[in-house]
């Protein structure tokens, strides 16, 4: 099957029946609204029935007055109702000094997003515009305190954003933020001043999944099965994470970079909302090729997801979509009806197994379609995945990890999760994937002793080892390990703490560029710290009062030895 004998559909907008804000966090690509059932500000139950994880503390940034922008160092403007995920950590209970900080303070990827205050331009420079539209520009950007750091930067206007997109670009950025895995796009920060919102994401350079396609010269299915299972991949981990995304197409999956082997990411949750399992979803919102059956009948579940992702790879099969028509609504009645055919022509050399995975992916009704963690583990996916061999290395690494202060895992969680390169971390991601039998993204006790069992060849001693891992590597002390404490203890600590890295990091803490980092801007990257817990780090860092480079680079450095 040639690529350059398909026809891929033309770039549909997203229909959405609820606000849009107005692009995702790394695109602007303009989306429909229909008018006849546009929520209005009469409407608030319902904006908060959509958003009902969420709580919005400002009204609207247009009622802040200068004063009020510009106090404090971070404006605390959303946070989860729940208390599962807090925008903030809070850590006031007072503690007992002990030999070590490790462990006091719960650290995740996460903490270091947080709404920052103040001008975005003394951190990055800003480069080509790599979108736009009347709502805020997308930039490339490279950050000033480190040698090639290149990141995406949206920019949103304050004054184009109502109050109900401004619930919902914060209910996405809320849900991004905390998303940790390899074939998601990673939030990195939040600023704002008086005029925009700033979102800095990670820079994706490789473009979009069908640009790639069509630029081959030969497509196989083996191609096809690595792309689907990188996305499917993705999305069972929000699912198990309770998030369905609603809006997966290929504009939607983004290559990592220019490289042949680059991994693909899925991008623009602006969309996408926390689920309950015991409640169906009723926003009729996705894009006309993409969209399931049910979103049109605005009773649906997370399967949604899946839905799309058959779309996906009938596409990427065969080169067109399987519901076609002339307009959006003819396109909608075909997908309501849910038929479609493999024409002989275009399938005749398309395995068996390939189109009964998309047959039990496109089942219409959502209770006999598979789930997302089934279609990642069809036999046809299996058949074309590379059964990777556990890195012994990447393990070795993972048992000689030591952090010796909270103060040195928040400054490697920062380097690991902020600083390394997709490079540096490929070989990481493929022994985290072999390791994750159940493929949710997140290692578990048990898969981590299988998988030093295999290599020390006894179970007792991979479990001795698994449970020291988890008292040191497990920075969220979720039971755990998720991907960037992985990152973090798995890659080589030579390469990860190098001195031009801890010179960088050191200025990204140092937010004052004043030679030192004061309690107040380690609380500015990892959130509120008391003040025994701040005397034990300083203690830790033989500091006095404030830590400066050279107690920095010290710390630092003596961690590899």
């Amino acid at each position: 099957m040639g690529a350059s004998c398909c026809s891929y559909p033309q770039k549909q907008i997203t229909n959405e029946i609820v606000l849009d804000v107005k692009g995702s966090l790394h695109t602007l690509s303009k989306k429909s609204v229909n008018n006849d059932q546009y929520v209005g500000l009469d409407n608030v139950p319902e904006i908060k029935e959509q958003y009902e994880d969420f709580e919005v503390i400002a009204d609207s940034p247009q009622g802040m007055t200068p004063q009020d922008d510009q106090t404090g160092q971070q404006c605390k403007v959303f946070q989860q109702s729940e208390s599962k995920v807090d925008t903030l950590p809070k850590y006031g209970i007072k503690k007992k000094l002990t030999v070590s900080s490790v462990g006091t303070v719960k650290l995740g990827a996460d903490v270091f997003v947080n709404l920052k205050q103040g001008s975005i331009h003394k951190y990055y420079t800003t480069g080509e515009v790599l979108g736009q539209g009347a709502y805020g520009k997308v930039w490339k950007v490279t950050h000033k305190n480190t040698v090639g750091m290149i990141r995406a930067m949206k920019q949103l206007k304050k004054s184009s954003l109502i109050v109900e997109e401004q619930q919902r670009l914060f209910a996405e950025m809320n849900i991004l933020k905390n998303l940790d895995h390899p074939h998601i796009v990673k939030l990195y920060e939040l600023y704002q001043d008086q005029q925009n919102y700033y979102l800095i994401t990670e820079y994706l350079s490789g473009g979009e999944l069908f640009d790639r396609i069509k630029s081959m010269s030969y497509f196989s299915e083996k191609k096809a099965a690595e792309f689907i299972r990188q996305i499917l991949l993705a999305v069972v981990y929000c699912h198990e994470q309770k998030i369905v995304h609603r809006d997966l197409k290929p504009e939607n999956i983004l290559f990592a970079n220019e490289s042949s082997n680059s991994p693909l990411k899925v991008i623009d949750f602006g969309t996408s909302r926390k689920y309950d399992t015991e409640k169906k979803m009723t926003k009729k919102l996705g894009t006309a090729y993409y969209i399931a059956p049910e979103v049109l009948k605005q009773d649906y579940n997370e399967k949604c997801d899946v839905w799309s992702c058959g779309v996906i790879l009938y596409i990427l099969l065969c080169g067109y979509p399987p519901f076609t028509g002339k307009t959006e609504k003819d396109i909608m009645h075909k997908v309501s009806e849910g038929k479609f055919k493999f024409d002989q022509e275009d399938w005749g050399f398309i395995s068996e197994e390939a189109k009964n995975l998309i047959i039990k992916m496109l089942q219409v009704n959502p209770s006999q379609r598979i789930s997302a963690k089934q279609a990642l583990h069809d036999p046809w996916i299996d058949k074309h995945n590379l059964n990777e061999k556990v890195n012994q290395i990447v393990l070795q690494n993972l048992q000689k990890f030591q952090a010796k202060s909270i103060f040195t895992q928040a400054v490697l969680s920062y380097i690991a999760c902020q600083m390394t390169s997709q490079q540096e971390q490929d070989e990481l991601v493929k022994t985290f994937q072999t390791l994750d039998q159940d493929k949710n993204g997140i290692l578990s006790k048990d898969e981590l002793i299988e998988g030093y069992a295999l290599v020390l060849k006894d179970k007792e001693l991979a479990i001795k080892e698994v449970n020291k891992i988890l008292q040191i590597v497990d920075l969220n002390q979720s039971g755990q390990v998720d991907f960037s404490e992985f990152l973090m203890a798995a890659m080589n600590q030579e390469k990860l703490v190098s001195l031009e890295r801890v010179k960088a990091a050191f200025k990204i803490f140092d937010a004052n560029d004043d030679g030192k980092i004061s309690k107040e801007e380690l609380e500015l990257m990892i959130g509120s710290i008391d003040e025994e817990l701040w005397q034990q780090i300083l203690t830790e860092c033989k500091a006095e009062g404030e830590i400066t480079e050279k107690e920095f680079i010290e710390i630092l450095l003596n961690q590899k030895l």
